[in-house]
């Protein structure tokens, strides 16, 4: 069975190139707090409105600070988490609905490859058990077909399936346990990848080692990757969008270049003022953001991030900026990209070319 098969290729494309693989629309999820504020349960609002597409055969970046919902939002596409409203529609097809993909189904075809690779892993099963056991259950392949095709991945991946297969998960070092987990979600052939902090617990060299493998099987296996990270380095490195989250909603939304070159909102412009440079001349001299995000089960009123934002105004405590293109596709929610949003810099901001 060749590599394109294994992939499932393009046979199931529904709708060609232009058609959006993943299609998302006011995604939200509020959790239930502890306490209670004016005789109402306090509610977490860690996903409030997330919208985004992504294109077939390409990487979408998402980053922001620890509780932004990065994480949240990829459980929601799974339907780890059952969402409170909102629309995932995968290539064509409404998730959940009548006449629309089973939920069953879009995990056939969208998998997660998790941060901590030891604990994502059933420590009672051999490594070739572990990545069987999806076409098993979900494919109802018999025992051998299963473990062939659980050994031509764990080959795929760069471990060696006659040193590998009969090996548990304490046995491997954290870069080859990833490799598992990637070739466990690979066995049921899927189109979309979510990577959440996949490479995050490596080490650099290790890092780098199972960045190039993503890659080789994005290309070799026509693999869309959603990758969920707080290096800023890294995600520049694998992307061809980004999404910058902050307080459960996306603030900026552009290309690899828009998002590093000419970056808009306060929020990524201080996130990228942040990353670690080797540059003597670049050494950050003042915190480029002050203070914690505010509480998700209370948040500011207007624009989330006028709290921490330098060029707060009035109109940001009483509207909350859309998420609107300023260029091609690049999408900004800050009054000062808006013309008459009330704001004093918005028609300086508004004009500027980068």
């Amino acid at each position: 069975m060749t590599d394109r098969a294994l992939s499932g290729g393009n046979a199931r494309d529904r709708g060609g190139p232009a058609q959006p693989l993943l299609l998302v629309r006011e995604l939200k999820k509020h959790f239930p707090g502890k306490g209670r504020w004016l005789g109402r349960r306090e509610m977490v609002q860690a996903v409030d409105g997330v919208s985004f597409s992504l294109a077939k055969g390409t990487t979408l970046g998402v980053v922001g600070e620890s509780g932004c919902g990065k994480s949240t939002t990829a459980r929601l596409l799974l339907y780890l988490i059952k969402p409170d409203a909102g629309e995932v529609i995968f290539d064509g097809e409404a998730v959940g609905v009548p006449q629309g993909l089973t939920i069953r189904e879009l995990r056939v075809q969208m998998q997660m490859v998790f941060q901590d690779s030891y604990s994502s892993l059933n420590p009672r099963a051999t490594i070739a058990d572990i990545v069987a056991f999806g076409p098993r259950t979900a494919k109802h392949l018999r025992r051998q077909p299963a473990r062939e095709r659980a050994e031509r991945l764990l080959e795929q991946v760069g471990l060696r399936p006659s040193f590998f297969a009969r090996r548990y998960p304490h046995e491997l070092s954290g870069g080859q346990r990833q490799r598992v987990n990637i070739a466990r979600a690979l066995a049921l052939q899927p189109r979309l990848l979510i990577l959440d902090e996949a490479v995050s617990a490596l080490d650099k060299s290790v890092e780098a080692q199972i960045l190039n493998l993503l890659a080789d099987l994005r290309r070799d296996l026509d693999l869309t990757y959603i990758f969920i990270s707080h290096d800023l380095n890294v995600v520049r490195h694998v992307s061809d969008r980004v999404v910058v989250m902050y307080l459960g909603r996306i603030v900026e939304a552009g290309s690899v270049e828009d998002i590093f070159r000419r970056a808009r909102h306060p929020y990524t412009q201080a996130l990228l003022r942040a990353m670690p440079s080797m540059d003597p001349d670049r050494r950050t001299a003042a915190p480029p953001l002050i203070g914690d995000p505010p509480n998700p089960i209370n948040p500011p009123s207007g624009c989330r991030f006028r709290t921490r934002c330098a060029f707060a105004e009035e109109v940001c405590a009483q509207v909350s900026p859309r998420l609107d293109p300023i260029d091609r596709q690049h999408e900004v929610a800050c009054h000062m990209m808006e013309s008459g949003a009330g704001h004093s810099r918005s028609h300086i901001a508004a004009g500027a070319d980068g």
